[in-house]
Formats: structure tokens, C-alpha cells, sequence
């Protein structure tokens, strides 16, 4: 089963559509929004597993010139 996490993401003052851009382009990323607020972005990532996540978290939006800090929030569920 596919897992799921949102990613919130502080980026550089003027960074935010060049970063944004750059997220969408990556294999994994499912939607990336602009926010207002203490966050600039977020983006919804999915991945085969946790391990699948974290490598796509650490190994490739980490590496995106502008971001400055992200926090990710992993789905456990459905409700409804």
C-alpha cells in the first residue's frame, strides 16, 4: 500500500514559483500549492513505503535551491 505524507515548506524570500515549479517536476510529488501563512508551500508526495518517503523527502525536495525548512506530516488514515 502506498503511503502518503503533506509536506509543508518554508522557502526564500522570491523563491516560491521557482521552487514550486522544481516540485512538480519531481516523480512522487502529487500536487504543490502556494500558501500564505508560516508556510510558503505545500506539496502532497506519496511513495511505496515510509522509507520510499523519507528518501524522497531527504534525498530530493531537501535538495531544491530556495527551501529553507520543511515539516512533514504523514497520513495514517481515512476518515470519514
Amino acid at each position: 500500500m502506498a503511503e502518503k505524507a503533506y509536506i509543508l515548506i518554508e522557502v526564500a524570500v522570491g523563491t516560491t514559483a521557482e521552487v514550486t515549479g522544481k516540485l512538480r517536476a519531481l516523480s512522487g510529488v502529487l500536487e504543490v500549492e502556494s500558501l500564505s501563512g508560516p508556510y510558503d508551500i505545500v506539496a502532497v508526495i506519496t511513495g511505496q513505503d515510509l522509507t520510499a518517503v523519507g528518501e524522497l523527502v531527504t534525498g530530493d525536495i531537501h535538495s531544491v535551491p530556495g527551501i529553507k525548512r520543511t515539516i512533514t506530516c504523514l497520513c495514517i488514515g481515512t476518515t470519514g
